[in-house]
């Protein structure tokens, strides 16, 4: 079995590299790694979309693993075709009718959409162009692979159960940071939202399952969530605080404090108009990328799962340990409040 991982040195892409390497014999299945910058000269380096395939790339392939994506929440309509849709069809071209592609997207693809949300109206009530591009993506790939073809849906990840391990710290981990350093100030989002969360090995076994297993004889999608057992935007922050603070007292510094929740309309309102006026522009700016966590954890509605992710509270406290053990300096900091601008003279 011939295999091609793309982005392979990112978040999920570092995972599948270690779950995907061949394993005992030399009949076993044979993984090549792309990524755009390599870390070593095991890996193939493409800049997909960008430029040809190298000629080592243009073969028969069992399967396609697509993990390479950028996942900056703001990419405009260009830059997310250039990012995400440009570089599938590029890696479609590699693609054969026997070819099982398995192609990496995001939940919330499937969840509630909302013109007036963020840039929806941009987006077709997409959130952002991130997740515009990929349910893009899995429309060209249902249209344009000729063979079979697993969707795989994971929600927002954090590192693995029990260890808290990741490639990097990205995405939900900027909250971390936020809330350690006095930016997150409020939190924008409903007490009672769900946020659905899960390890980045759970993403890992999904996706190992879907390669190694019998490829659909029709489109398949594996959504991962916890569904109606995933955590709450309140239970989130509670969790998140906590393990903090057990971090904090451990090394002898003081607690923060739960940030506020504010409801979307209040932030809209009130908060969101002062910020403007009052803050300076550092931090009216890192309130404004915060507030964009809104739409996903605000959700009234959970992902119905087809690979269920269990007992999130756990994991949500793996992955801050894990942050606060690789990032003393920040974890322990001591939060900096925000600051009212003076007047400017008359």
């Amino acid at each position: 079995m011939h295999i091609l991982l793309t982005g392979a040195t990112g978040v999920v892409g570092s995972e599948l590299a270690q779950r995907l390497q061949p394993l005992g014999p030399v009949d076993g299945p044979r993984l090549t790694r792309v990524a755009r910058r390599p870390t070593d000269d095991r890996l193939v380096c493409w800049r997909i979309g960008a430029e040809p395939p190298p000629a080592t790339l243009t073969r028969h392939w069992d399967v396609i693993v697509h993990a390479a994506a950028t996942t900056r929440w703001t990419l405009g309509r260009a830059e997310a075709n250039e990012a995400n849709i440009a570089p599938l069809r590029a890696v479609l071209a590699l693609a054969d009718r026997d070819t099982h592609l398995v192609h990496l997207s995001t939940a919330y693809v499937g969840g509630q959409r909302n013109p007036a949300d963020l840039r929806g109206a941009e987006f077709e009530g997409y959130r952002n162009g991130y997740e515009w591009s990929k349910a893009v993506c899995e429309e060209v790939a249902r249209q344009e692979h000729p063979g079979a073809l697993t969707v795989v849906r994971p929600p927002l990840v954090v590192g693995r159960r029990g260890s808290g391990e990741i490639a990097r710290f990205s995405g939900p981990y900027t909250l971390l940071q936020a809330l350690v350093s006095g930016l997150a100030a409020v939190v924008v989002g409903d007490p009672g939202g769900y946020a659905e969360i899960s390890p980045v090995d759970e993403v890992g076994r999904a996706v190992a399952a879907a390669v190694f297993g019998t490829p659909p004889a029709a489109p398949r999608t594996e959504v991962i969530a916890a569904g109606r057992d995933s955590l709450t935007l309140e239970r989130m922050l509670d969790v998140i605080c906590g393990t903090l603070n057990e971090c904090r007292r451990a090394a002898g510094v003081p607690p923060i404090d739960r940030p506020r929740i504010v409801s979307g309309d209040s932030w809209d309102r009130f908060f969101l108009p002062l910020a403007d006026r009052h803050l300076s522009p550092f931090q009216a700016q890192a309130v404004k990328l915060l507030a964009m966590f809104q739409s996903y954890t605000s959700m009234t509605e959970p992902f119905e799962p087809t690979w269920t992710v269990r007992d999130p509270a756990p994991v949500m406290a793996d992955a801050v340990r894990h942050w606060a053990a690789r990032k003393p300096r920040l974890a322990l900091a001591r939060p900096e409040q925000w600051t009212r601008l003076a007047a400017a003279p008359a």
